[in-house]
């Protein structure tokens, strides 16, 4: 937010000061009101009597105690409307000045396992202060004698007491504190809008705030002082102090309000849950909601945006949808949605895309808005999905949560994993499964393949700050904790993998759980179903298998010999220097030409297999890993591999869909690697000129990006862009009638992303035909004003290739159309085109707005420098960019940032800035991904110097003839 809407620490104190004896009072009301309505019988754990006191900690929260219950009242001094000044509707209107300012306290009830002379808790960024503590079973105060505030890594609150607390009694903890709203999207953090096109009858000109808490994974201590780890999980009940126009949304239903001068809201009391879940919003009286239900009728799901948008009916998607996924998984775990109420809010500023609060969901407002013939209709797929990840996280993450963030892939890989059915089963003629799979499994072998790389399950002892929490943020513990699930269903079979997750989720609800759990009832669930007297598979235990898979980073590449029969595995490591003694135990499935029958081999290790089995005869292929169930690459011998290509061009049809993408992807990638020569990889894109599907063709596109990338700076960009030209018109041209009338097939989305696909490599190559006519359509635009000549679907396209087309007249229409469109989807599609301007002083100036809230939110900020990098002619602009103004723009993500603007980065010169750019700066929560930019870059180096030439001389010869 602009300056102007902060408010200094020392206004914040003085302010605070003034308001301590008022607050005081208020809180001993509500404190006496709520002890006396809502008390909670609580089931102390078993204790453990120890003489000897504990030592101080180190990092981690010691478990001396176990908290069961916080009862918080939070005081929020924020203006949610602020009038602009020179309204002339009424100018006399004053404007407020903003206060930033929030206080409260809290008291948090817990239960003594150890004895103990202080109380440690997570307090960052706040002043807590008047500690009281209580022994509940006696009724009487345990006096303190000091308070003190770490200011390392631990963000440790001690509190000091003069007598010690005795192991099986009960305790209470009463702070008083403050703090400030923040404006970086973290802890309790203000969002704002302005809603220009609704008519507001008091004040049409008026800015709008939310204040909106996103805490995962620590910045619930931002908020108040509590056990802010995820295994320590307690009931939180609510109150909250605002101003009288304006309202309260949190996890729970609110059980009634009152106002005298402010009004005060109170909440029903939340399930057990983690501290990272707690969540509460402040809003404007006209943010507003549609309603629908599920669950029988049993749940209530509010869909909230801004009037405008709700209005519009841009919310109806998404509050159709919900319910519908919600049902699903109901049924898919066999358990209840825990809340009677769903919230979901759509929030003009919020990172990540999305935020699984128990009870009140937090989004972006464009993965959760959708306007009819405006939005792509593929952008449907995008809601869908993120808001079945989210809601997948009410059962595994807020029911079942991990004993510690280096387990959080048992949250989100299994959040993405059954993403795949619930929108599979609720939007079917979307086909979606098969695209997110291999998206998923791309995304997670590009982190994979580097030495820097980091296990799915690290030791609980390497992630211990904040920092290597943030780290593990990444697509291992999302893209590859969806795969190795994926792969563990089809090793014991999707109906006992269902069972056994069924047995987990309710042997651990409202609990904690690590991998080790998990394993355990897959296992049960495999012996239940196992035939009286059948033995047991032959692959090891559950947890064996695939604690090789979590425990050791990376992947391997299964190496298979159809000469010999000689099947083999190593790491598979794009830097080929590197050593590994990395192994799994690998379920392999194969077919060969001579039988389509799918036939199954264990490698373990290296343990020789049968070689009768991978033999082939001659003029015969194998094909390995069918359907990419298993997690890893397969590399043939070259007569094998040029059958393949073979039969890929002969009749593409014999090889499964999603191996012919595979076989691309691995081919790529293995030469990259040198474990096969660039040409062959090369070769497998010779059968694309027939090729009518999605997916292999995302494939090669995807791949061919990294050539792009690594030689757009070369001679070698000229007779590529020649061959793509040629090998994509065909499948240009079997959409342009589509294209030109601006339709789209609407039987089926997988032919909308071939065609979205086509369009983009055919302008983007320099196709004359499909840039002629996406300038052609821009034109019409913005001499008509309307883009009805333009399909949703196409539009992101058709702005980008006209933008770069253009000049400066192109560039600015797109510009002000940025400015002044409401719809999200829209911004979205404008904010991307913007960065394909192949004018550098317009690069210049689209980098500078990224500064300014105004123009471009903060967390925005990441992906439009990240599209600026992606044009050549934006790469060095962006790297210097965000290495002159990296406080400010690390404040969104970071990691995608770094990623993202190192991509093109092969030159010595490049390696030196980037390893300066490690040791100079705060690199905070980003240090991983610029330790693996660092290997990617030495990879690039040696890469581009191995093969430039080969690959020079391979496109030149396959290029058409110039006319």
């Amino acid at each position: 937010m602009p300056l102007k809407f902060g408010m200094s620490k020392a206004f914040a104190i003085a302010f605070g000061v003034m308001t301590v004896s008022a607050i005081g009072g208020m809180f001993t009301m509500i404190i006496l009101y709520k002890t006396e309505t809502h008390n909670m019988t609580m089931t102390p754990p078993p204790t453990q009597p120890s003489t000897t006191l504990p030592p101080p900690p180190v990092m981690r929260l010691p478990k001396t105690l176990v908290p069961q219950k916080y009862d918080i009242v939070l005081w929020v001094h924020l203006y949610t409307k602020i009038i602009v000044e020179g309204n002339m509707t009424n100018p006399n209107i004053t404007t407020p000045n903003q206060t930033m300012l929030f206080t409260g306290n809290s008291t948090v009830h817990f239960h003594c396992v150890q004895k103990t002379m202080s109380i440690f808790l997570n307090s960052k960024d706040l002043t807590a202060d008047a500690p009281v503590v209580r022994n509940k079973d006696t009724n009487k105060n345990v006096p303190v004698s000091g308070l003190k505030h770490y200011a390392d890594e631990s963000d440790f609150l001690e509190v000091q007491l003069k007598e010690p607390l005795e192991a099986g009694g009960n305790y209470s903890l009463l702070l008083a504190f403050r703090g400030d709203v923040s404006d970086n999207l973290e802890g309790l953090y203000v969002s704002r809008y302005t809603e220009g096109d609704f008519d507001y009858e008091d004040d049409p000109n008026a800015d709008r705030f939310i204040a909106v808490t996103n805490l995962q994974p620590t910045d619930a201590r931002r908020v108040f002082p509590c056990f802010d780890e995820p295994d320590m999980k307690a009931v939180f009940q609510l109150t909250v102090i605002h101003r009288p126009e304006t309202k309260v949304v949190a996890n729970a239903k609110a059980l009634g309000d009152s106002t005298d001068g402010w009004k005060y809201t109170w909440f029903e009391p939340t399930p057990k849950m983690s501290t990272y879940l707690f969540a509460f919003m402040v809003v404007d009286n006209t943010f507003d909601f549609t309603t629908s239900s599920a669950s029988e009728g049993r749940v209530t799901i509010n869909t909230y945006a801004r009037p405008e948008a709700v209005g519009a009916g841009h919310t109806n998607y998404a509050k159709d949808i919900a319910g519908r996924i919600l049902d699903f998984y109901e049924g898919e775990f066999e358990i209840k949605y825990r809340m009677r109420k769903l919230d979901q809010i759509a929030l003009p500023d919020l990172y990540p895309a999305g935020m699984e609060n128990w009870g009140m969901i937090t989004y972006q407002e464009g993965v959760l808005l959708y306007e009819e013939g405006v939005s792509s209709l593929l952008h449907k797929e995008e809601i869908a999905t993120v808001i079945a990840h989210e809601l997948a996280h009410q059962w595994f993450g807020n029911l079942v949560t991990m004993k510690w963030w280096n387990d959080l892939w048992l949250n989100e890989g299994f959040a993405t994993y059954f993403s795949y059915f619930a929108v599979d089963e609720v939007e079917p003629t979307f086909n979606i499964k098969e695209i997110a799979i291999m998206n998923d499994l791309h995304d997670a072998f590009r982190a994979d393949s580097l030495a820097s790389s980091h296990p799915l399950s690290p030791a609980p002892g390497d992630i211990q700050t904040t920092d290597e929490i943030l780290g593990l943020f990444d697509s291992i513990s999302y893209s590859k904790g969806a795969m190795v699930l994926r792969m563990l269903a089809n090793r014991v079979g999707q109906n006992i993998f269902d069972k056994g997750i069924k047995m987990y989720l309710k042997a651990f609800e409202n609990g904690n759980a690590e991998q080790d759990d998990l394993w355990k009832y897959i296992e049960m669930a495999e012996n239940e179903n196992r035939a009286p007297g059948e033995t047991a598979r032959s692959a090891n235990s559950i947890a064996e298998f695939m604690g090789r898979w979590t425990k050791q980073s990376g992947y391997p590449v299964v190496s298979i010999n159809t000469t010999d029969g000689r099947v083999f595995q190593k790491q598979f490591l794009f830097n080929s220097s590197a050593q590994s003694q990395n192994s799994w135990i690998i379920e392999i499935h194969f077919i060969s030409s001579a039988s389509s029958k799918n036939m199954t081999v264990y490698l373990f290790d290296n343990t020789p297999v049968n070689k009768e089995d991978f033999t082939a005869k001659k003029g015969e292929w194998i094909l390995a890993n069918i359907n990419c169930t298993g997690y890893y690459r397969v590399n043939y011998n070259p007569e094998n591999w040029e059958r393949l290509l073979t039969q890929l061009q002969i009749n593409r049809h014999r090889i499964p869909l999603m191996n012919r993408g595979q076989l691309v992807d691995d081919a790529f990638n293995l030469a990259r690697a040198k474990l096969v020569n660039v040409t062959l990889a090369l070769n497998s894109t010779l059968f694309l000129k027939n090729e009518t599907e999605f997916l292999p063709w995302e494939s090669a596109v995807m791949n061919l990006e990294y050539f792009i990338l690594m030689f757009d700076r070369s001679e070698v960009y000229g007779p590529m862009q020649a061959y793509l030209q040629e090998q994509v018109k065909e499948l240009y041209n079997s959409f342009i009638n589509y294209t030109n009338s601006a339709t789209v097939p609407l039987h089926d989305h997988s032919l909308q992303h071939t065609q979205l696909l086509a369009i983009q490599l055919a302008c983007s190559s320099g196709l004359p035909e499909c840039i002629e006519m996406a300038t052609e359509k821009y034109a019409d635009w913005m001499e008509s004003n309307t883009t009805n000549s333009i399909h949703p679907n196409l539009r992101s396209v058709i702005y980008c290739q006209a933008v770069a087309a253009g000049g400066k007249e192109e560039w600015e229409f797109a510009w002000d159309r940025y400015l002044t469109s409401s719809d999200t989807s829209e911004k979205e599609q404008l904010r991307r085109a913007l960065s394909c301007t192949r004018k550098i002083w317009l690069l210049s100036r689209y980098l500078d707005y990224t500064l300014d809230p105004e123009k471009i939110r903060l967390m925005d900020v990441a992906s439009t420098i990240n599209y600026i990098a992606q044009n050549a002619a934006g790469q060095a602009l962006a790297w210097n960019f965000i290495r002159a103004h990296w406080n400010y723009v690390s404040q969104g993500d970071a990691t995608a940032l770094i990623a993202g603007v190192t991509r093109r980065f092969s030159t010595q010169f490049e390696l030196e800035e980037l390893t300066r750019f490690e040791a100079d700066y705060d690199l905070r929560g980003a240090y991983r991904v610029v330790s693996l930019a660092i290997e990617q870059t030495r990879v690039n180096i040696q890469w581009v110097k191995e093969n430039k030439d080969v690959v020079l001389q391979w496109f030149e010869q396959r290029a058409p003839p110039a006319v």
